[in-house]
């Protein structure tokens, strides 16, 4: 919690103990001075500490009258130091989010290349721990103002709003992004977004998520590059672990997050020195103990299992596996973050 806001709720602390035992003082008073019922006591603290001016259950003596007025002017004091800390407290708390939803843009401002997630439900949080696990910088769009407080750090940039908004997704610097992940619970949600942010920028990856079967040609049209149906795959791979369960099971042993038990990974022929030319040039299984087990041309096909002698071309990758350790040192050698 921000230190000054917690200051400000120890003095609202402070004014309510204050106002409940002025009350409580006020009701003994009246009570053992003028022989009132507990109901009337109450009454007349109460119209007296808000100056209210209704008359008096019974006529004052002289002192239940001077009782009165000192706790009148003890009550002027007390509800104005009341007041003036709710006040106070409601006024900086506003220019805490003010000033904290400025800097969280400005940071998101700053960024280039990062990853935007549309929606923060149970999909768009998984993505977010991954990116975050491999430190990959990402902003998060959600419109439900709980969730955004709930998990709003300095690791999680969040933008409340819609990310059917164009506005909203400038804000999250769509126009500068590498990727967009539209994770929104309805496919109508998604196919907007995917169309708005194709039409501001032409070349990010767009990864959206599909509930429906006759979505998925829709989103692709629309411009996403791949579309991800969550109950298909879940269903897929229950089946699987029917009819291949050994298989299964070493393939969700297989991690690609994290940093100490990856066990995949994949490396841009960027990456490797001009003189590499294939993958026996690599020479990987003596420099790392890693295999190459697949190859994406520049045209974004893949090969399982290429041979040795295959051409690495411009623009292409290589799929690695490995032990944790054995990754280690590809990441190593080729500068991997």
């Amino acid at each position: 919690m921000n230190p000054l806001i917690k200051f400000f709720r120890t003095k609202i602390y402070t004014a309510v103990i204050l106002l409940i035992l002025l009350l409580a003082i006020g009701v003994i008073g009246f009570k053992s001075m003028s022989n009132y019922t507990w109901i009337d006591a109450l009454y007349m603290t109460v119209i007296t500490i808000t100056t209210v001016g209704f008359k008096e259950v019974h006529p004052l003596d002289d002192a239940t009258k001077i009782f009165t007025i000192s706790l009148i002017l003890i009550s002027v004091f007390i509800l104005g130091y009341a007041l003036s800390v709710i006040t106070e407290y409601i006024l900086s708390k506003n220019s805490f989010e003010e000033l904290k939803q400025k800097k969280m843009q400005k940071k998101i401002d700053n960024l280039k290349n990062h990853i935007i997630i549309c929606g923060y439900g149970r999909n768009g949080k998984q993505a977010a721990t991954k990116l975050l696990a491999y430190n990959k910088p990402f902003v998060i769009i959600e419109k439900d103002k709980e969730l955004v407080e709930k998990d709003e750090n300095d690791l999680t940039p969040f933008v409340l709003g819609n990310a059917n908004e164009d506005e909203t997704l400038m804000q999250a610097g769509v126009d500068r992004a590498s990727c967009l992940i539209s994770a929104l619970p309805n496919d109508a949600d998604n196919l907007f977004v995917v169309l708005s942010t194709r039409q501001i920028n032409k070349d990010i990856n767009i990864i959206s998520r599909a509930s429906q079967e006759t979505s998925y040609k829709k989103l692709k049209l629309a411009g996403a590059n791949n579309v991800i149906l969550p109950d298909k795959i879940g269903g897929d791979h229950m089946a699987s672990l029917v009819v291949v369960p050994g298989l299964m099971e070493f393939v969700d042993n297989l991690s690609i997050v994290g940093k100490s038990n990856i066990n995949i990974e994949e490396i841009a022929i960027e990456k490797l020195t001009k003189e590499i030319k294939t993958i026996k040039d690599l020479d990987l299984r003596k420099k790392t103990g890693c295999t190459v087990i697949g190859y994406k041309d520049e045209n974004g096909e893949y090969i399982v299992n290429p041979e040795a002698d295959l051409d690495l071309a411009p623009n292409s990758k290589i799929i690695v596996l490995g032990r944790p350790e054995q990754i280690d040192v590809l990441n190593t050698i080729y500068d991997i973050s």
